[in-house]
């Protein structure tokens, strides 16, 4: 690792300075492009949180450990029974993919609804705030749309070991500020 360090610091002693700007611009312009793409899915899917990685096995065999699922939160679509969807609780920091298993249609338009894993024997009522019987339009994130399997497990694996993740960005950010041309 200390040879590592000379040697970078070595190159960046020897480099030209304006090969050493273009280098770092390239690397603002990959990490801003990425933050546009991403804008740009919560935009056309109306969800703040398009993307999410599946932490837990409640929703086996639906999906996975490791899984990517595909959101979207148009207004006008309507929450039904069978459907998975993803939603966030007062006091709890994770969002939670599972599956309406109730719903409850008010003549005023609004819907109550009760959700549940798959792979869980009871409902989520005791994942919802204290008090919460039922979940609302405004409690979901998203409805599931498509899903990638087993992709997301790097993802997983970089929060799980940061030193890991942290490398791989460490390794990625020399490369492509001591890569020629």
């Amino acid at each position: 690792m200390v040879a590592l360090d000379f040697y970078f610091l070595d190159y960046v002693r020897r480099v030209n300075k304006r090969q050493l700007y273009s280098q770092v611009l390239k690397l603002e312009l990959i990490i801003s492009t990425i933050l546009m793409l991403w804008k740009g899915l919560i935009v056309v899917t109306n969800c703040t949180c398009p993307i999410l990685f599946v932490l837990s096995s409640g929703m086996e065999p639906a999906s996975h450990r490791g899984d990517i699922l595909f959101l979207t939160n148009y207004e006008e679509e309507s929450i039904r029974v069978g459907e998975i969807v993803v939603f966030k609780v007062e006091g709890r920091g994770i969002p939670i993919a599972h599956r309406v298993i109730r719903a409850h249609e008010k003549k005023n338009g609004t819907v109550k609804f009760l959700t549940k894993g798959d792979d869980n024997i009871i409902d989520d009522r005791g994942l919802y705030a204290p008090g919460q019987l039922w979940l609302e339009k405004k409690d979901v994130i998203g409805k599931a749309r498509g899903l990638i399997p087993y992709v997301g497990i790097v993802s997983i694996i970089m929060n799980d070991y940061p030193i890991f993740k942290y490398s791989i960005l460490a390794y990625i950010g020399f490369i492509v500020l001591t890569r020629r041309g």
